[in-house]
């Protein structure tokens, strides 16, 4: 949370907790009955929480066989300790044998919603092509290291589709409305009648990317979807048909299963709890696809993930070859929709009746529920956290680095029972061990940067667990303060990390700034005591221009505009010794408005904001090098 942010974090417990039973279950089971907030107060979990939680976790399975080769042992909360065999080279920067790619030397990177910024041939909608085009531009014109992009998984295969990127269907496969339909090969074949009736598609789309509406997925996917059946109709060559056949291969029984939900998502609606019976219980994609008659409509969604396979691939080429050493970062979210497809095709490994979310701090004041099933840990661990694996390699196949969400998921999660409130959850512990080792693992294999979004109430031991292992932290600088709330001193910082001003729940550098922050969320009712919040907000600000008038980055006493406070922030990133550091996009074109506010639903348009500059007009890709802002945002970032 901002320094200074007011609000009351949560009691210091649930109501009674009577039953001491209860509690040595609970603890055997990894289910925590006290916890330390964000103010490091204890708080103590109700029983009837502890006792919801364990209701849904059931009986334990069988211990699996231990992992080989294990980590060192290691005191249960402390770092473990690692031996430190002499560095290796890997490409694109030094490591330990085994672990992730750390970089070399200092690098910094735009961070973009990736569906907000539209380029002249976007259609309403940021693409792949758009993305290898802000990757090849700022690499070769400014010298950015990489770009970190949203998650791009895959949501409903109809319209209503949803605009989190963050609740998707899967995690696995991405999401067809990020392909840009004039790269795919077979379009170059399509005769000219076919052409005009997808030009036609695109016209009324592509008018709206000068404008500042929100973004329209509905329609932006009717769209594309009907132009891509017409693509589809288009014969493959026998080259394009054996690669496609190989991607399939390799992809094996998940994209059976992506392509059968998709499937009977069509027919069924996108949620597999209201489908009948037996369509619910068959969860292999080859026995759905048979059993119902589905190999052609199965068929057409494993294409569409062939295609957005190519072309992240070659967003990803684009980037390294103007230059980047780690090119693209994605990232991969917490969880899944509790209806989608890797709920249904894992439905053994998901927890039903509970819901993974944070405790309340005091910028989230009410606490969050995600709405997404938790993993097993048990049941996880008895499959011997191949699950955990297919689905890193797979964020990791066509990129130079994988942010994981809210990391510490790895060590522990916040259930919140179906029913209660979000403060009336608790934490639930995995085996780190395992977690961090395999995530670990998999970066090591693709050569890949891992970066761990370590935000929020963590305890310094997961940090410390993280970096012992080459996995960068995340560091917000609105959020880097001592404990008496002044901004922390930049020689202070982490180095094993990704440093930004903000993160796509806060609201640009230019939101702060003017106040709109406070007046969004105090006009939804977010807030308990707006005054309380206008003047803790007035105060960050305050310690934030004192510390950047002793940097000799404004001048002293002076309030600067938005501009120039955004400028002297990222000045600031500069100055401290984070490996690497993230621009916001949206604060480099002077944008005000939150991508997403937490704890809302419709009454805020979260993840439907195109990308603008301070004065609300739409800032199109091919408009950023000739912004003055952008360039000077740029050159205070680096080292």
């Amino acid at each position: 949370m901002p320094p200074g942010s007011g609000g009351r974090e949560g009691r210091g417990n649930h109501g009674e907790m009577t039953d001491p039973v209860l509690v040595r279950r609970a603890e055997a089971a990894g289910v925590m009955p006290v916890y330390v907030n964000s103010r490091k107060e204890p708080v103590t979990v109700s029983d009837q929480t502890l006792a919801a939680i364990l209701d849904a976790l059931g009986d334990p399975p069988d211990p699996p066989d231990p992992p080989d080769p294990p980590d060192p042992p290691h005191l249960p909360g402390q770092p473990s300790q690692p031996g430190q065999p002499e560095p290796v080279q890997a490409a694109g920067g030094a490591g330990r044998a085994g672990a992730p790619r750390v970089p070399r030397q200092r690098s910094w990177g735009f961070a973009v919603q990736l569906y907000s910024l539209r380029s002249r041939a976007s259609w309403g909608h940021g693409d792949l092509r758009d993305l290898a085009d802000l990757a090849a531009w700022s690499a070769s014109a400014l010298g950015a290291g990489f770009v970190l992009i949203n998650p791009l998984h895959a949501a409903e295969p109809l319209p209503p589709v949803s605009d989190s990127p963050y609740l998707p269907m899967t995690r696995r496969f991405t999401s067809p409305l990020y392909l840009r339909i004039e790269d795919i090969p077979e379009y170059g074949r399509l005769p000219a009648s076919d052409r005009g009736r997808i030009d036609a598609l695109a016209a009324p789309l592509r008018a709206r990317n000068t404008a500042a509406g929100f973004i329209d997925r509905d329609a932006v996917w009717t769209a594309k979807r009907a132009a891509l059946k017409i693509i589809y109709a288009v014969p493959m060559s026998g080259q394009r048909r054996g690669e496609f056949e190989r991607f399939r291969q390799r992809e094996g029984t998940e994209l059976d299963s992506w392509a059968a939900w998709c499937a009977l998502a069509e027919l069924h609606g996108p949620d597999w709890r209201r489908w009948p019976q037996e369509a619910q219980e068959l969860r292999s994609g080859a026995v759905v696809t048979l059993r119902f008659g589905l190999q052609a409509a199965a068929g057409f969604h494993a294409w569409l993930q062939w295609l957005a396979d190519e072309q992240m691939a070659a967003a990803q080429g684009a980037a390294l070859a103007a230059g980047m050493d780690t090119g693209v970062i994605h990232d991969l979210a917490v969880g899944v929709h509790p209806g989608g497809a890797d709920a249904w095709a894992h439905q053994g490994l998901l927890v039903r009746g509970m819901s993974v979310g944070a405790p309340p701090d005091g910028f989230n004041q009410l606490g969050q529920d995600w709405g997404q099933p938790p993993l097993h840990p048990q049941l996880l661990a008895a499959a011997g956290y191949r699950p955990l694996a297919g689905l890193y390699a797979s964020g990791l196949r066509h990129a130079g680095g994988l942010r994981v969400d809210h990391v510490m998921g790895l060590m522990r999660l916040w259930w919140v029972p179906e029913g209660m409130p979000p403060d009336q959850g608790a934490y639930v512990r995995y085996d780190h061990t395992a977690t961090v080792r395999t995530l670990a693992g998999q970066a090591a294999q693709a050569g890949s940067l891992a970066i761990g979004e370590d935000l929020g109430t963590v305890d310094p031991w997961i940090r410390h667990y993280l970096a012992s292992h080459d996995i960068l932290g995340t560091s917000l600088l609105w959020f880097a303060h001592e404990d008496d709330g002044t901004p922390l001193p930049p020689q202070n910082w982490r180095h094993g990390c990704m440093a930004t001003v903000g993160t796509h729940d806060v609201p640009p550098v230019s939101g702060f700034v003017t106040g709109e922050q406070v007046r969004v969320r105090a006009g939804l009712g977010l807030l308990k005591d707006p005054e309380a919040e206008r003047i803790s907000a007035e105060l960050m600000l305050s310690r934030w221009q004192d510390a950047l008038g002793r940097e000799g980055l404004i001048q002293a006493g002076h309030r600067p505009d938005a501009d120039e406070f955004t400028v002297a922030l990222y000045a600031y990133l500069a100055r401290t010794p984070a490996v690497l550091v993230g621009v916001s996009l949206a604060d480099a074109v002077g944008d005000r408005r939150t991508q997403n506010i937490p704890g809302t639903f419709d009454e805020y348009p979260n993840w439907r904001i195109p990308l603008c500059d301070g004065a609300g007009k739409a800032v199109l890709l091919e408009d950023l090098p000739a912004l003055p802002l952008v360039r000077a945002v740029v050159q205070a970032a680096l080292p």
